[in-house]
């Protein structure tokens, strides 16, 4: 039963008039990430010429007549979008254009989420929760955490449930099962082509039994081979298969990594998601790292004590070294 009386979720989308955006404000607003018996009130940000298209939405949310929407609010200007918030999806980010090197598209970031993580400290409730889903996502956490001192680091993360997803949706389409009889997939590290996709612990209920999925699919070449490499270059894919990149499942995975915060995670099931890391695993400290992680009451924990092999200790260590890097030329280009 909706509850009209409840107090209504405050949840910012930025970035809200582009594509991940159009798919992502309906999500949200259907009530799937904050629970079916909740408002929510949108504050959608996006630049100043994007304005017209961003009233476009707008009127497009207004005639999907979605019981739990309450309010929305459209605005250029962070101190409007973050006002006590609680909640906020990072989706806007500049994208990369032709022949950018990677460094170059990482300066032009990391200065947006320096400017967000200020307004975030400045207007947003410290109790808000801040998923960062522009690339380089781990990084722009990151960043995104330093410039907002007041808000507990531990309620900032990055998104890599894209990566678990398509990880989870190739291993269920190899094995002809449901791909909600796929658990325990887990990415490591940076939300980029050197993540790690370890198949380890993932069990997948076969004939009514649940197996590990290497078990499962018997076949330990394709496993540390072309699915990797499959997860990690799915974007590329998707780019040039739709000459636009990944939107309405970059818009679910934003949804589902939210709703595992604000909701939880079930027993036995574990997520991943870019996370300080606290050292866990042999990982660098002080970098956002994804992790498997279980969450209860809002608040995540990393899944300790998984054994892990010569492998992919050798990928883990692949994708921390990547993740220092940026975080590296992140903090020499806030200071230019």
């Amino acid at each position: 039963m909706f509850n009209m009386q409840a107090e209504p979720v405050r949840v910012c989308v930025t970035g809200a008039a582009g594509q991940i955006g159009y798919s992502l404000v309906y999500m949200v607003g259907s009530g799937v990430v904050f629970g079916s018996d909740t408002p929510v009130i949108l504050h959608l940000l996006d630049i100043s010429p994007m304005m017209g298209v961003l009233n476009g939405v707008c009127m497009e949310i207004s005639d999907c007549a979605l019981p739990n929407v309450r309010d929305v609010i459209a605005t250029d200007d962070p101190a409007v979008a973050f006002k006590d918030i609680d909640a906020a999806f990072l989706v806007g980010a500049m994208p990369r254009k032709e022949g950018m090197e990677r460094k170059d598209l990482l300066a032009a970031n990391v200065k947006i989420f320096k400017a967000q993580g200020q307004a975030l400290d400045q207007y947003a409730k410290k109790s808000v929760k801040v998923l960062v889903v522009g690339n380089p996502a781990n990084t722009n956490a990151l960043i995104c955490a330093k410039y907002a001192p007041s808000i507990p680091r531990e309620n900032f993360s990055a998104m890599t449930r894209l990566d678990q997803n398509r990880a989870q949706a190739q291993i269920a389409s190899k094995l002809g099962i449901p791909v909600a009889d796929v658990k325990n997939v887990i990415i490591w590290g940076n939300h980029s082509s050197t993540q790690f996709p370890d198949l380890r612990h993932a069990t997948a209920l076969v004939n009514g039994q649940e197996v590990p999925v290497y078990d499962a699919i018997k076949d330990d070449a394709y496993l540390k081979g072309d699915f990797i490499t499959s997860v990690q270059k799915r974007g590329g894919a998707v780019i040039a298969a739709r000459k636009l990149s990944s939107a309405m499942s970059a818009a679910k995975a934003a949804c589902d990594h939210m709703m595992s915060i604000w909701q939880g995670t079930q027993d036995g099931h574990f997520v991943s998601m870019g996370v300080f890391s606290d050292g866990s695993y042999n990982t660098p400290e002080g970098v956002m790292y994804s992790f498997p992680v279980t969450i209860k009451d809002q608040k995540w924990t990393i899944v300790k004590d998984l054994p892990i092999d010569d492998f992919g200790r050798e990928k883990m260590d692949i994708t921390a070294k990547e993740l220092c890097e940026e975080r590296d030329d992140a903090i020499a280009a806030c200071q230019d």
